[in-house]
């Protein structure tokens, strides 16, 4: 593949503003991680990504890359390849190494959170620069960024897969400059209004004298209890009908008969 670099593939629709945001992958050995690393930016909202000598000449079509890439296949044909890191810098003001090894000399060592807000305050184009899968980064690449960015883990095991690592920076980074809002995937609920309620109960009633568990001569507070749960349980229309369509059922099979006064609700079907 040219070096040439080609036009970026565009982010995804409602992207919120930011700085200019390029995940550079240095020396990447595996296909997959290439297309799971595109994935990992793309669902953040990001498609600016460059190797760096990759193992591979033509890993950006390698069927493996694509089918990790699950979608993000644009990334991919927006990614452009680069003998050296420096290309990749090309246009970056901040630069970020990731390494998990300590080093005597070169850029201080940060967590991504503590950071982030700070970088994103700057409004200046950053990098993510990672390793490689077997070696990392070398000494001469981590100096050439301005921090070293290190994804805090548990102290006995701190191995993060390639694309685990692009994820976690891309969703930390993301948040930094805003986020994604959430969005509602059920409907909302609308809540049975007093009259529902009412003949409700009112079956109820009918259905636990009838099976014998209210006996209406000395009814304490059963009902008053009940009419408390309904009411805390904030029961919707649809469950209204579900109520009283285990009554019905209930009374029915007992012998008496189902349409109490107030059954004015259709059943659960």
């Amino acid at each position: 593949m040219s070096a040439a670099p080609p036009a970026t593939a565009p982010p995804p629709a409602n992207t919120p503003a930011g700085p200019a945001t390029r995940f550079v992958l240095v020396g990447t050995s595996h296909p997959g991680n290439v297309g799971a690393a595109a994935r990992a930016m793309k669902v953040m909202g990001f498609a600016d990504l460059v190797l760096v000598a990759p193992r591979f000449a033509d890993v950006l079509d390698d069927p493996q890359a694509r089918a990790f890439a699950s979608g993000a296949t644009d990334v991919l044909s927006g990614a452009r390849i680069v003998p050296r890191l420096a290309d990749a810098l090309d246009g970056i003001v901040l630069a970020c190494a990731t390494a998990m090894t300590p080093r005597d000399f070169g850029p201080p060592t940060r967590a991504p959170r503590e950071c982030f807000a700070g970088f994103a305050a700057t409004g200046a184009s950053l990098a993510f620069v990672f390793g490689s899968e077997r070696y990392g980064l070398g000494n001469d690449d981590v100096h050439a960024c301005h921090v070293c960015l290190s994804i805090p883990t548990a102290a006995g095991y701190g191995s993060l897969n390639l694309a685990q690592a692009v994820q976690i920076l891309a969703y930390e980074w993301r948040l930094a400059l805003g986020g994604f809002p959430v969005v509602e995937r059920t409907p909302e609920r609308t809540r049975a209004d007093g009259r529902a309620v009412d003949g409700l109960l009112a079956h109820w009633r009918a259905m636990l004298e009838q099976i014998g568990f209210l006996d209406p001569q000395v009814p304490r507070r059963l009902m008053a209890r009940l009419h408390g749960l309904v009411n805390r349980a904030q029961v919707t229309s649809e469950e209204v009908h579900i109520l009283r369509g285990i009554a019905r059922q209930v009374q029915a099979r007992d012998g008496g008969d189902p349409h109490r006064p107030g059954d004015d609700a259709p059943g659960p079907g």
